[in-house]
């Protein structure tokens, strides 16, 4: 079996969120009715500078949003172990750091990424303190399992983000090739109305989750009409150039394409996305990408 590496298995959540946020809260908390929304995790670092090494290891993702007219702030925690260990008080600790820095109401969450399948669920609360009036005074916080829900039945959700986690949610009786199948089909069909962003993890995505071999990827790419992902991240990319009246040749095309997919991937870290660890780690393989376009366009020239 794969090994994940759980420093972009973590931050592939994270993107995976931060890319589709409607779609996460629509799934998840249809009941919610969430507007305009930005990410605050460099402010939050900023402030909390003294703590970054206590905040080491911990993958949060911090957001306000306008919730039912009224912003709000939002802190998710994403856990990819798979020991059920109890959380909760570090939710706690979370709340009253974001609480500190806006002083507004939060609502805490804790995401499972782990392939465990729970017999037992953990925890959604922490006992803070106490009254004399209320002996025991607890803090309630949202607590996700991707395992909890089943691929079959995600993979049939209109939702681009649920097709995505079917790779990780409950396999059992699923057909891996089929997801992967309809997942390319999905973005293929909507590709015009993706950005390079979300086309981007839907490649890495595919990539680190995906259990079938690379012919099978390649021979489904094709059976969907869709060229590689990262061609068209090359076409976003080279089509805007095009409408700005730069046009370039196939080979200058591809260059801009992957130089395009590197920047994407700066771009994320410098947005707190992603670590400048995870970055490098994705960055790699592009730039040997990069050099190989970079050698096969001296040689036409």
């Amino acid at each position: 079996m794969k090994r994940i590496n759980p420093k972009s298995h973590d931050s592939l959540f994270k993107w995976l969120i931060t890319s589709f946020t409607s779609e996460f809260f629509a799934h998840y908390f249809p009941q919610v009715r969430i507007g305009q929304y930005r990410f605050i995790d460099k402010e939050f670092i900023s402030k909390y500078e003294a703590l970054k090494e206590s905040l080491k290891g911990d993958l949060f993702l911090l957001t306000e949003a306008e919730i039912d007219g009224e912003f709000r702030e939002i802190a998710v925690q994403i856990e990819h172990q798979s020991e059920k260990e109890d959380l909760s008080e570090r939710v706690f600790e979370y709340l009253c750091y974001v609480w500190l820095l806006k002083k507004k109401p939060v609502w805490s969450m804790v995401i499972y990424t782990d392939d465990a399948v729970w017999k037992k669920r953990v925890s959604g609360r922490y006992w803070y303190g106490f009254s004399s009036g209320h002996p025991e005074q607890f803090f309630y916080f949202d607590v996700i399992k991707i395992k909890d829900e089943t691929s079959g039945d995600l993979i049939k959700k209109q939702s681009l983000l649920c097709r995505l986690l079917a790779l990780k949610a409950n396999d059992e009786g699923s057909d891996p090739e089929k997801l992967v199948y309809e997942i390319y089909h999905a973005a293929a069909r909507m590709k015009d109305h993706l950005t390079a962003d979300q086309l981007l993890l839907i490649n890495q995505w595919v990539a680190f989750y995906k259990k079938v071999p690379e012919q099978v990827l390649e021979k489904i790419k094709e059976e969907v009409c869709m060229e590689l992902v990262e061609t068209t991240i090359s076409e976003h990319i080279f089509n805007q150039g095009k409408a700005e009246g730069k046009i370039e040749g196939i080979v200058e095309g591809e260059l801009k394409g992957v130089r395009g997919q590197i920047a994407i991937l700066e771009s994320l870290c410098r947005q707190g996305i992603l670590s400048e660890e995870q970055m490098r780690y994705m960055i790699g393989p592009l730039r040997q990408q990069l050099d190989e376009l970079m050698k096969k366009n001296e040689s036409r020239q």
